[in-house]
């Protein structure tokens, strides 16, 4: 069926955020099914919790294609989302999309709630430490370590005590109060005072949390904030493997949704590692497995498998349950040969002796340098 292309981008813009939305949370189910029959899920950072990772992550500006935007000298973002990965599953089950690029993380948390469960052991930076956030994670017997905003109201309820000391630096800790409403809340506030600033020029880090002691020490909350990083590393395979974020791609709509589906696959990438590491090792998976290269691999096979393989082969996978996909993709990953894709082993890298402008020479010949000869050891 042709359409004309204005047809084809009136209904790239007409996706709402909720399809972007249900489409990751409802493909990640099975997803997760599929991971745990092989035998992949990782051990619980504190057990008997779910531990699920926010974060937030602004689109990429886009060209400026719309007239209202032709005159604009600002970088027109196309929205952003809030993404939940789940680092013991290593997928990402839920996006809270948002179609206005300048809104705060904050303004998704209500519907972020929505989605607690009790058990969920919720980690996230400080632009998520709320009053109305934090009480809704207690609400919903739900635990969390989240980074304290320093706008946050509390109370003391004892002096800062020294626990023990991380690679980073030396943790202390002391019981507050939070007040909202008539309710309050017990908490522990844990205090990293670090060796070395952070990007951000800050050399102190507070956590809150209201993991009883016997669940987690202070040093283990410090490492399970430290340990959030984990979805940057998911963002940067996104971006780098998936191209989410299309800057052709001007309307909001359409790019979150874009988006959504390079979550979608790079959920779909988790499932195949989990495969490749429930038969060659999961260490040498994680160790030695290249996404760059499986990507590739994939995308140069993919459009002459679909020719040589008629649609009516495909069939029979709607029917198979999780355990019996499970069973073939073992049988699909066991003649696999990973040194086709393994990562390059890079060697050490050398500091490199600043570069000296020459205001008196601003251009040099390649062909002239390469003929002198080399300069002695």
């Amino acid at each position: 069926m042709t359409v004309s292309l204005s047809a084809f981008y009136g209904k790239l813009n007409g996706i709402e955020p909720g399809l972007s939305h249900a489409l990751v949370g409802q493909t990640a189910t099975p997803m997760a099914d599929i991971v745990r029959q092989l035998g992949a899920e990782a051990e619980a950072w504190v057990a008997g919790y779910r531990v699920k990772i926010v974060d937030g992550l602004w689109l990429a500006a886009t060209e400026h294609r719309f007239q209202a935007l032709r005159d604009e000298a600002a970088a027109p973002p196309s929205g952003k989302s809030l993404v939940v990965l789940q680092p013991q599953l290593h997928l990402a089950t839920d996006v809270f999309p948002c179609e206005d690029g300048h809104a705060q993380e904050r303004a998704l948390l209500g519907e972020v709630l929505q989605s607690v469960e009790a058990d969920d052991l919720w980690v996230g930076n400080r632009n998520l430490c709320t009053l109305g956030f934090l009480f809704g994670l207690h609400q919903r017997q739900a635990s969390f370590v989240i980074r304290q905003h320093g706008n946050l109201p509390y109370q003391a309820r004892a002096e800062l005590q020294e626990v023990g000391r991380t690679e980073c630096g030396v943790v202390w800790e002391h019981p507050i109060i939070l007040q909202q409403e008539g309710r309050s809340m017990t908490l522990r506030r844990i205090v990293m005072r670090l060796d070395q600033p952070i990007r951000d020029g800050d050399t102190e880090v507070a956590m809150l949390t209201p993991l009883a002691q016997e669940t987690a020490g202070a040093l283990e909350v410090a490492q399970m904030y430290r340990r959030r990083w984990t979805i940057e590393g998911f963002f940067q395979s996104v971006t780098l493997n998936f191209e989410g974020e299309i800057r052709t791609l001007a309307y909001p709509k359409a790019a979150l949704f874009c988006f959504a589906m390079s979550l979608v696959a790079a959920n779909i990438l988790a499932v195949v590692r989990a495969a490749l590491g429930s038969v060659h090792g999961f260490g040498k998976i994680e160790a030695g497995l290249s996404d760059f290269y499986l990507v590739d691999e994939i995308q140069h096979v993919y459009r002459g498998m679909m020719i040589a393989i008629e649609p009516k082969q495909w069939v029979v996978f709607e029917t198979l349950s999780s355990t019996q996909l499970a069973e073939v993709l073992q049988q699909l990953a066991s003649p696999v040969h990973l040194a086709s894709v393994q990562k390059t082993p890079r060697g050490s890298k050398k500091k490199k002796p600043p570069r000296k402008p020459n205001p008196k020479k601003p251009h040099v010949s390649t062909a002239k340098l390469l003929k002198q000869p080399p300069l002695p050891p």
